[in-house]
């Protein structure tokens, strides 16, 4: 087993990560309690939205949201009864079970179809395609950009059809996508758009902050963001009664257990616990200090790749204003091809640098195939590898990653890399 020197990321942990955990655990609740409610209420806070339901994960908080607008095989939006669980006599009860047909609370209608298309990029981690298919509905996939790596909403607009329901939209390795083309496209076409924006906490897209450009927006707190908690979700948005449907299927509350109503859309147990609300919640109030210091290694890079001739600094598209990298990526010249890429990543690996490809196309993998060729995703996919990128990263040792790396691509024989 090769040993990892210099890690592809480390969560930036303070004491008042460590006390905020030390305060939970010696409290007499480590799940449904009051930190979690802070922790949404701080998240909404700093993205500008009226609502914040934290999830056990980005992925469950992507299948609660498509369940929560009625997409998806086998799954209705929360009906009336659902949200009256806990709040109601039993004489209410009997009443409302004996008219027939539940009403919808509102939200966005469904279309016919039983089960529902979702229109979003393959070049993208597994998750999201895996949470539209769990949730019933179909991930069709759409092309990407090749500068940016976002989905190209031309080419999004091209995979719509009579069974589309939504757009999931990402915001890739911290670059904003082009949120007000997919805004026009969403309300042209009647869908629901929501965002990925997951690796880019910070990034903003014309002044705005990612996450506030989606009818809901999906983040996920597992490493190697700048918010780590190890684990869990939230999701936000600016419909109340979305949230309240979200926090219906996510969970029951505790003043609920006695009175239970059966209905269509029973809880996931997708709650976050007070321990990773407590991390998120210490790291949110130091997010400014967090990204400042990542900034400080991403500078470090950009001087260092300089001496790699042929390498430009990443793609930074004229409608964002400000963005904070995932991942440092390199993008390789048209004389890499795949293995070649892989080599380089391997021979980092036997330096102890851990290096990886940044994303192995959903269309590509068995549970997709037979969905047509994406040219520009497998193209940038083939020839991108991601580098080591955290707060604890120094100078001397983004230097001898660069060198690493360029030692790496000459000994396989093809040369410098080149942005292409």
């Amino acid at each position: 087993m090769r040993r990892i020197e210099i890690p592809l990321s480390d969560p930036d942990i303070s004491p008042a990560e460590l006390e905020a955990v030390s305060a939970v655990l010696k409290s007499p609740r480590l799940s449904q309690g009051p930190v979690v409610e802070q922790f949404e209420q701080a998240f909404a806070a700093y993205l500008g939205r009226q609502h914040a339901v934290a999830v056990a994960s980005g992925t469950l908080g992507l299948l609660l949201t498509l369940r929560a607008h009625g997409i998806g095989a086998g799954h209705e939006s929360a009906t009336a009864t659902d949200l009256m669980i806990g709040r109601t006599s039993e004489a209410s009860r009997a009443s409302i079970s004996s008219r027939g047909p539940r009403t919808r609370v509102p939200g966005v209608p469904p279309k016919t179809s039983p089960i529902g298309e979702v229109v979003t990029s393959a070049y993208s981690w597994h998750q999201i395609g895996h949470a539209i298919a769990l949730a019933g509905a179909k991930p069709v996939f759409a092309d990407i950009d090749y500068w940016s790596g976002t989905l190209a909403p031309d080419k999004a607009a091209a995979r719509i059809g009579a069974n589309t329901r939504a757009l999931v939209v990402a915001n890739v390795n911290g670059h904003p996508a082009a949120w007000a083309p997919f805004r026009e496209l969403a309300t042209k076409h009647g869908l629901l758009l929501i965002e990925d924006s997951t690796e880019a906490i910070g990034s903003r897209y014309q002044d705005k902050p990612v996450g506030s450009f989606g009818d809901c927006a999906i983040f996920d707190f597992s490493q190697p963001g700048a918010i780590t908690c190890g684990e869990g979700g939230m999701v936000v948005t600016d419909d109340a009664g979305i949230a309240a449907k979200l926090r219906n299927l996510r969970n029951r509350r505790i003043d609920e257990r006695f009175s239970v109503v059966a209905g269509a859309t029973p809880p996931c147990q997708a709650s976050m616990s007070e321990l990773v609300a407590a991390l998120g919640l210490a790291q949110l109030a130091r997010l400014d200090a967090i990204l400042a210091r990542r900034q400080q290694v991403e500078q470090y890079y950009y001087e260092h790749v300089k001496s790699f001739e042929g390498i430009k600094d990443p793609y930074v598209a004229p409608e964002v204003s400000e963005i904070h990298w995932f991942l440092y990526q390199v993008h390789l010249g048209t004389r890499f091809t795949r293995s070649s890429r892989d080599a380089i990543v391997d021979d980092l690996l036997t330096g102890g640098v851990e290096a990886a490809a940044y994303c192995q196309p959903l269309h590509r993998q068995p549970l997709y195939s037979g969905r047509g060729a994406l040219l520009v995703t497998e193209k940038v996919a083939d020839r991108v590898l991601v580098l080591p990128f955290h707060a604890h990263l120094t100078e001397d040792q983004v230097a001898f990653i660069v060198q690493a790396m360029k030692d790496a691509s000459i000994s396989i024989g093809a040369g410098v890399a080149i942005y292409l």
